[in-house]
C-alpha cells in the first residue's frame, strides 16, 4: 500500500501491507523501461510522483486494498501490530515525527514545535507541543497522554498485553515542563532511538487501564487527532472510510475520502484492473506480468525495510530442539526461493544474511556463517544427533515411533508465489527427512489466531519498517510466560537480550551497529528464524495519482495525496 508504518508491523509475505506519509523522490517509472537483472534500488530510493499542492484537484477518492478486516486498532497491543491496522492508526492519530528518504526522523510541525535532547546525564527529551493540537474529544494533547503511554508500555503492569516495551522500559519519569505545552521525558538509561517513542501518540483514555488498553480499541478508533478521522466502518462491504476532520488545524487534505477495502490477496490484481481500487502490489511475478499490460498504470519502485522471513516456532514440537531448527535453516535453499520470487520482475531480490539490516543498508554484515548456504548432508547429521532416525527413501524420520512432521501454516488466500514457495520449502525439507504438511487457514484469522498465538510450526511472513533499530527488539527478545511480544517463534537467549538492550542504550552509531551484528550471529546459531530476502517495493498505481507510491525508508504527506488536474 502507500505508507511507511514505523510501528513494528508484521505482515503476511503474500501481500503488500502497511502505509504512511512525506513526499520526496522521483516520479512513476514505465514498466517497459524495466530490465530483469537490473540492480535493486539503493537505500533512500523513493518513487512518489511528487507534485506541489497547486497541481492537484480538490476532492476525489483514493481506494486501496488491505489484507484483512481490522479487529484491533491499538498499535501497541499484541494483536494490533498487523501492518494495515497500524497504517490506518497513523493517519488518524498524532504522528510526531516524519521520516526523510534516508529514514532520518524530523519533528512534525503539526504536532511539535520542537523535540530535542536537553540533557545527556541523565538523558532528558523536551517535547514542545503545537498549542493547536487537540483530540477529537476536545482535550489538548499534553503530559497526561505521554505519561499514560509510558506507564502502559513500561512492562511493569503485566495486565497490559503490549507488543513491545522497548525504550519505554528505560524511562524514569514523564512530567509537564515549563507550561502545559511542554513535556519532559527523563530516561534512567540513555535511549538512542527516542524519536520512535510516542509515535503515534495515543490518548490517555486508551492507556488508562489494562482493560481499556486491551479492548477499547478492538474494531474501532474512539478518539482521533489528525487530518483524517474514520467516517464509516462497513463490515459487510469490508471497507473502512477515512474522511477529512473539519477540526483539523493543519493543511487540509486534497482527497474527500481515503477508503481501505479488505479483500483476499488473490483478488487484488483483478480489482485493480477492473478499476475498483487505485493501487495494487506488483511484487509477485504473476501480478507484475498482468499489471504491466495496463496502459493507465505507473509502476513506482522504492527500497523499503522489508524482510521475508521463514519463522520457526521453537515453543512446541520438534522445533524445540535447536538442532532441528538448525537443520531446517540448512535444508532451505534460499537462493531458489529468491529465484522464484524474482522471476519476471524488473530486478532480482537479494538474499538476506542478517536479521537487523537490509543488504542495501549501512551496517549490513553477512553473519550467517555456516548457515548461509544449503547443506543437506549437515542437516541430516544434525537430525541424527537429535535422535531422528532415517525412515528410508521418501519417508519422514522417526523418533520414539513418531514421524518428524512440521505444520506449515499459510493464509487460504495466499498468492501463487506464496504457494509455490511453500511447496518448494516442503520439497526441500523432505529431502532431509522432515515431512512438512501445508495447512491453509482463513485469511482474516491468519494473524489473530495463528501467528500472534504462536499456533504454527513454520510460516512465512514479512517484517517491515524496522528503521529504528531498537524496534527489532520485540522480534527477538525473550518471551515472558505466555507473552511473546513480537517473538512469535519464542526463540531467544539471555545473551541476545543483553546485546540488544546494550545496543539500544548506546548513542554511538558504530558501536550500536557492532552490537546488533553480534546479536545477529547468535540468532543464526540459535536457529531463531530464516531471513529469506528483501522484498521488492513495486507498486502499480493509476496515472494521475500524486505524492504517493513507494516511500522506501521515508514517509508520505497524506494531506497532499491526490489527483492531478
Amino acid at each position: 500500500m502507500n505508507s511507511a508504518v514505523r510501528a513494528a508491523a508484521v505482515v503476511a509475505a503474500t501481500v503488500s501491507a502497511a502505509l504512511v506519509l512525506t513526499a520526496c523522490g522521483g516520479g512513476g517509472s514505465d514498466a517497459s523501461d524495466d530490465a530483469p537483472g537490473k540492480a535493486a534500488p539503493a537505500a533512500g530510493t523513493q518513487d512518489l510522483n511528487p507534485h506541489p499542492a497547486g497541481d492537484l484537484k480538490q476532492g476525489g477518492v483514493y481506494k486501496v486494498s488491505i489484507q484483512q478486516w481490522i479487529n484491533q486498532y491499538n498499535p501497541n497491543q499484541t494483536d494490533g501490530t498487523q501492518g494495515d491496522a497500524s497504517a490506518i492508526t497513523e493517519l488518524v492519530e498524532p504522528d510526531l515525527f516524519t521520516l526523510d528518504a534516508k529514514g532520518v526522523p524530523h519533528s512534525n510541525p503539526d504536532f511539535l514545535a520542537s523535540a530535542k535532547v536537553v540533557s545527556n546525564d541523565p538523558q532528558v527529551v523536551s517535547y514542545e507541543l503545537n498549542p493547536k493540537a487537540r483530540w477529537s474529544d476536545g482535550k489538548p494533547l499534553g503530559a497526561a497522554d505521554f505519561e499514560a503511554q509510558w506507564k502502559a508500555l513500561s512492562g511493569k503492569d503485566k495486565g497490559y498485553q503490549v507488543a513491545t516495551t522497548s525504550g519505554y522500559d528505560q524511562i524514569a519519569k514523564v512530567e509537564q515542563g515549563k507550561d502545559e505545552h511542554e513535556v519532559r521525558v527523563t530516561f534512567a538509561t540513555p535511549f538512542a532511538d527516542w524519536q520512535m517513542l510516542f509515535d503515534p501518540l495515543l490518548p490517555a483514555s486508551l492507556n488508562a487501564t489494562p482493560e481499556s488498553f486491551n479492548k477499547s480499541w478492538a474494531g474501532t478508533v474512539p478518539v482521533t487527532s489528525n487530518a483524517w478521522k474514520v467516517g464509516q466502518y462497513d463490515k459487510t462491504a469490508k471497507t473502512i472510510t477515512l474522511v477529512p476532520d473539519p477540526a483539523w488545524w493543519g493543511e487540509k487534505p486534497k482527497l474527500d475520502k481515503y477508503i481501505f477495502w479488505a479483500m483476499d490477496s488473490t483478488a487484488r490484481t483483478d480489482a485493480y484492473l477492473n478499476k475498483e481500487i487505485h493501487e495494487a502490489p506488483a511484487v509477485t511475478p504473476e501480478a507484475y506480468k498482468r499489471l504491466k499490460e495496463d496502459k493507465d498504470t505507473d509502476f513506482r519502485i522504492g527500497a523499503r525495510w522489508d524482510q521475508v522471513t521463514l519463522s520457526m516456532n521453537g515453543g512446541r514440537g520438534p522445533l524445540q530442539d535447536v538442532r532441528v531448527r538448525q537443520a531446517v535453516t540448512l535444508g532451505v535453499d534460499r537462493e531458489a526461493l529468491v529465484k522464484v520470487a524474482g522471476k519476471d520482475l524488473p530486478f532480482q531480490p537479494k538474499v538476506v544474511n542478517n536479521h537487523f539490516f537490509m543488504p542495501n543498508q549501512e551496517g549490513y554484515r553477512d553473519n550467517a556463517g555456516a548457515f548461509g548456504k544449503r547443506d543437506v548432508a549437515r542437516a541430516k547429521k544434525l537430525l541424527e544427533e537429535a535422535g531422528w532416525r532415517d525412515g528410508g527413501a521418501g519417508k519422514p524420520r522417526t523418533k520414539d515411533g513418531k514421524p518428524l512432521t512440521l505444520e506449515y501454516v499459510m493464509p487460504a488466500d495466499a498468492t501463487g508465489l506464496a504457494e509455490d514457495q511453500a511447496k518448494l520449502t516442503q520439497q526441500m525439507l523432505g529431502e532431509t527427512g522432515i515431512k512438512v504438511e501445508l495447512r491453509k487457514v482463513p485469511g482474516d484469522d491468519y494473524f489473530d489466531q495463528y501467528v500472534h498465538r504462536s499456533n504454527y510450526d513454520l510460516t512465512q511472513f514479512r517484517q517491515v519498517d524496522r528503521i529504528y533499530r531498537s524496534s527489532s527488539y520485540q522480534d527477538y527478545r525473550q518471551p515472558e510466560g505466555d507473552r511473546s511480544f513480537g517473538n512469535y517463534g519464542r526463540v531467544s537467549s539471555p545473551e541476545v537480550d543483553k546485546l540488544m538492550v546494550e545496543a539500544s542504550r548506546t548513542t554511538d552509531p558504530q558501536k550500536q551497529i557492532a552490537l546488533y551484528n553480534e546479536a545477529d550471529a547468535k540468532l543464526w546459531e540459535l536457529g531463531h528464524s530464516v531471513p529469506l530476502y528483501q522484498r521488492p517495493q513495486i507498486l502499480a498505481l493509476r496515472k494521475g495519482l500524486a505524492n504517493t507510491g513507494a516511500p522506501g525508508l521515508g514517509s508520505e504527506t497524506s494531506v497532499r495525496i491526490g489527483w492531478l488536474r
